[in-house]
Parts: structure tokens; C-alpha cells; sequence
């Protein structure tokens, strides 16, 4: 852990970040008092460095057996030689064996097939929901790196592949906060209110979505 102190600064803060704590803390605080508020802090920030050191963790290549989370449900990854291109058969995704990189490839590119008309429905649902059906645009999928989804002035919504990997309640939530911009271009207490009308536990969603959502798009 980390202390640096600044003439500037009025109140004592916390930075987490993977593998470091850093305090920050006006030029005369002092210590005792610096001690007690990390001490108050200390089981919020060992959750935060327990979090990111889960996400460090690389996932295992795909191989035979591989669970496979689809909107709340978990298929199961078959590869059988001379399939021409990935099928779900039930609970099983078959696919064409190969090396880890081409099976994450393949295994993105049915995701994102898979996914577009379901998040599209989820998308087209809350805006007519809203009232807002007729502002909506094109529904399509992005591979941004740092949004969810993202809403354009001209009404078209991009959400990412990966929301399939989520729970379907969460990728919902992400859906319904794309929609609600078409009504509220902000985040005023009024976009809030139109998203809480029709999700009051958006809160949850939002909070395993920050907890768990940079494992997701990683195959």
C-alpha cells in the first residue's frame, strides 16, 4: 500500500487498482487517523484486488466439454470432425476441431449470429415499451473494447457480441439503457426513471455486469 500526500487535497481517498492500494491524503493529516480510515476501507478494497485478480486469470482454451454461457442458459462445446460450420444441436454446439485460436474465432462468429436477433428483440421490446418505436434505428453488434452498447442521435443502437455470454436479465438491462436514450439522450434523473419504470433492479444488473463483465468477451 501505497501513501501520497498532497498540500491540495481536503479529504482522504482510496485507489484500488490490479495489484495496488494507493491512499491519498492532504500534507497534514495525521497518520493515526490516515491508519483508521484504510482500516474502516480494508474489506472494500481486499474485495476490489480479490476481483481483479480473478479477471487476470486467463480462461482454459476451449476444448471437448467447454461450457459455453448463452443468455442464462450453459451449452456445451462438441468438436466433431467434418462439421463445415458451428450448429447448436440442443445443448451442444458443435464445431470443426482446431487449434485454441481458430476455436475462439469460430466459436465468437456463432456467438455473434446467435446473439444479434435476440439482443435486436430485447432492443425492439423496450423501446416499444417506451414509446419510443419509432426513434429506433438499425440494431447492431459491436466488439468495443470499453461499452457495453452505445445510441446514436439518429436512433441506431450498437450492443456488444458478448452480452450473450451474460445473464439474459443483464444483457436485457444493457438493451433497456441503450433504449431509454432514445427518449432521454442524457443520464438526467429522467432517463433514470424511465429505465427504473420498467427494470426497478437495474442496480443488480449494473453491479454483476461491473463485477464479472471483463471475463465475458475473453474465450
Amino acid at each position: 500500500m501505497r501513501l501520497k500526500r498532497s498540500a491540495r487535497r481536503r479529504t482522504v481517498t482510496l485507489r484500488v487498482q490490479p495489484g495496488a492500494v494507493t491512499v491519498h491524503a492532504p500534507a497534514r493529516t495525521p497518520l493515526d487517523l490516515i491508519q483508521a480510515f484504510v482500516e474502516a476501507k480494508r474489506g472494500w478494497a481486499e474485495g476490489h484486488l480479490a476481483r481483479y485478480a480473478a479477471q487476470a486469470i486467463p480462461p482454459a482454451p476451449l476444448a471437448d466439454g467447454s461450457p459455453l454461457p448463452f443468455f442464462g442458459e450453459t451449452l456445451v462445446l462438441r468438436l466433431v470432425p467434418g462439421t463445415r460450420a458451428p450448429v447448436r444441436l440442443g445443448p451442444e454446439l458443435h464445431v470443426s476441431p482446431g487449434d485454441p485460436d481458430t476455436l475462439a474465432r469460430t466459436v465468437e462468429a456463432w456467438y455473434r449470429r446467435a446473439a444479434l436477433p435476440r439482443l435486436r428483440a430485447l432492443t425492439e421490446e423496450y423501446a416499444e415499451a417506451l414509446g419510443a418505436r419509432d426513434r429506433l434505428g438499425q440494431v447492431r453488434l459491436s466488439r468495443a473494447r470499453t461499452r457495453w452498447g452505445s445510441c446514436t442521435a439518429r436512433g441506431d443502437i450498437r450492443l456488444h457480441w458478448a452480452l450473450a455470454r451474460a445473464p439474459r436479465e443483464v444483457a436485457a438491462y444493457v438493451a433497456l439503457h441503450e433504449a431509454a436514450h432514445l427518449l432521454e439522450f442524457n443520464h438526467s434523473p429522467r432517463y433514470w426513471a424511465h429505465v427504473s419504470h420498467l427494470m426497478p433492479d437495474h442496480a443488480r444488473q449494473r453491479a454483476w455486469l461491473k463485477e464479472h463483465g471483463q471475463t465475458l468477451a475473453r474465450l
